[in-house]
């Protein structure tokens, strides 16, 4: 009988999990997981990575053990294992989820398809986190998104026919392969993403907007889930459901509560139920993102405006570059959020777009050398997400209004009494708080800690004359409307035509430049 390979990459769970259960179904199953050397050596690549999927691989190993069908584990290039593999099983079927990665991968895949064409193996890859490869047209996806988000959940395979292929120990946690160890990561494995999923329903969801924006109290509202699913321990889809379960029983107890002095705890799960569609919004925002890099795989290295290619590569400022990176530049809260990244591998959404933008404007640093430093802080990197939102911060998409953080007030309004400056800058953790976010307004040098690298205002007059230039360039609308038509987001109601739709787009990315200082959420 024909062995099925299952390969893992970015899908380390048996829960909804599509090809396994395709494979099941037709025959003993090797599940493969592959540590290739290539992949470890790319820039955006590091150890924080490694140590959030080597914690998913043993909870995954021990599961796939308990079924039946031992992990196997192979290191080395991708063709050279799947050839030996060969010769140890025989024939076999190769069955995957999709991959929408970074540009290595999606190169490997190529050469894995070759491969398979020429061996005469049939590979067969499945749809992953509503995803469309080869989608024809931008303006369906969002239908075709939600109907995948409804669809059954496939429970996982309660037994599996196993072929005795021999696998590699998994390496230890401090294998330098991987790069230097960080100290602190987010802990991986599906049991522990199902439990971060509960205490998110059940609990901390309660206050998710709220707090959604604020460094430091965010780690705890927010709901951790990111990570878990940019390796696949939990699917976006189970997520999606869980979800929406819990808003019926908050809708349920919500009706319940009809006496007048059960009012505080209607409303109260009233805005719970709000909490909850907010962050459905968001994963349904995070495929739109994801979606991006799928239809247009070279998003990692080329501005997705062309317009914009050469305005920042040829002024790269090592010294800012290196003040940036180490959370030296002087402005507090910049340099608390790079710190904490630094410590923690996490940070919320919106001091990861301030953090993006003081760079590309403020720095005036190309994102693609500021893009692959990022990733490797990331416990929760996601190539998709990362280099639509690296082009969007930066101005460089033509399609999205061009947002430049002002880092004195995001300090103000998000850290107003400093708790998070105080913990990550502890240099000036002894100035009051009115002088915090300005230390230089001390009238002295501070001894450990450095001036401003760049004045504020200074910086945002230069950066708002220099994308004025770009923006004004001829057929610089022609193109954008390109842009959009290939990879803007769509209203899912019908009341406007697509035309429609790119002329309100573009009336809001009007030539003069409409800069905004702050950015709602």
């Amino acid at each position: 009988m024909t062995v099925q390979v299952v390969w893992f990459k970015r899908d380390l769970r048996l829960s909804d999990h599509a090809p396994l259960c395709e494979a099941a179904a037709r025959g003993p199953v090797l599940p493969l997981y592959v540590i290739e050397p290539d992949l470890w050596s790319q820039p955006d690549a590091s150890s924080r990575h490694w140590q959030f999927i080597r914690a998913s691989l043993m909870d995954l190993a021990e599961s796939l053990a308990k079924r039946g069908a031992p992990l196997v584990l192979r290191h080395g290039n991708i063709i050279e294992v799947l050839t030996q593999l060969r010769r140890e099983a025989g024939p076999f079927a190769l069955w995957s989820h999709e991959e929408t990665g970074n540009a290595w991968s999606y190169a490997r895949d190529k050469q894995v398809a070759g491969w398979c064409q020429h061996q005469g193996i049939a590979w067969r890859e499945s749809p992953s986190h509503g995803v469309v490869r080869r989608l024809s047209s931008r303006d369906q996806w969002a239908h075709a998104r939600d109907a995948v988000m409804r669809d059954t959940v496939l429970p996982a395979p309660t037994h599996l026919r196993g072929c005795g292929v021999a696998s590699e120990p998994i390496p230890p946690i401090d294998d330098p392969r991987f790069g230097a160890l960080t100290p602190t990561v987010q802990q991986g494995g599906r049991r522990e993403g199902k439990r971060v999923l509960q205490s998110f329903l059940e609990r901390r969801s309660r206050d998710y907007m709220s707090y959604l924006s604020q460094p430091g109290v965010s780690a705890r509202s927010c709901s951790r889930l990111s990570a878990h699913i940019a390796y696949g321990t939990l699917s976006v889809r189970e997520i999606e459901q869980a979800t929406a379960r819990r808003v019926l029983l908050l809708k349920d107890f919500a009706a319940e509560m009809d006496a007048p002095a059960q009012a505080a705890e209607r409303q109260a799960a009233i805005s719970w139920v709000r909490q909850l569609a907010a962050f459905r919004s968001r994963l349904a925002w995070r495929c739109h993102f994801v979606q991006k890099l799928e239809q247009q795989p070279e998003l990692e290295q080329r501005c997705m405006h062309p317009v914009f290619e050469g305005m920042r590569e040829y002024d790269f400022r090592q010294d800012f570059f290196d003040a940036w990176c180490a959370g030296q530049t002087g402005y507090p809260l910049v340099d608390a959020c790079m710190r904490s990244l630094h410590a923690n591998g996490w940070i919320t959404f919106r001091m990861r777009a301030m953090l993006v933008s003081f760079a590309s404007y403020h720095l005036w640093l190309d994102w693609r050398r500021t893009a692959p430093f990022m990733a490797q802080l990331f416990t929760d990197y996601e190539p998709g997400i990362h280099y639509s939102q690296f082009q969007m911060q930066s101005g460089v998409t033509g399609i999205n209004a061009v947002r430049i953080y002002n880092p004195i007030k995001q300090s103000q309004d998000q850290d107003p009494a400093g708790r998070f400056i105080r913990r990550y800058v502890p240099e000036i953790a002894h100035l009051p708080d009115a002088l915090l976010h300005e230390p230089w307004l001390a009238g002295h040098t501070l001894r450990d800690y450095p001036p401003p690298i760049v004045e504020h205002g200074e910086a945002m007059r230069e950066a708002r004359a220099k994308m004025s230039v770009y923006r004004r360039a001829e057929g610089f609308r022609e193109q954008a409307q390109e842009v959009f038509r290939k990879l803007g987001s769509r209203r899912r109601s019908a009341s406007r035509t697509p035309s429609d739709r790119i002329k309100k787009r573009m009336k809001s990315a009007k030539d003069d430049l409409q800069l905004s200082l702050d950015m709602g959420e």
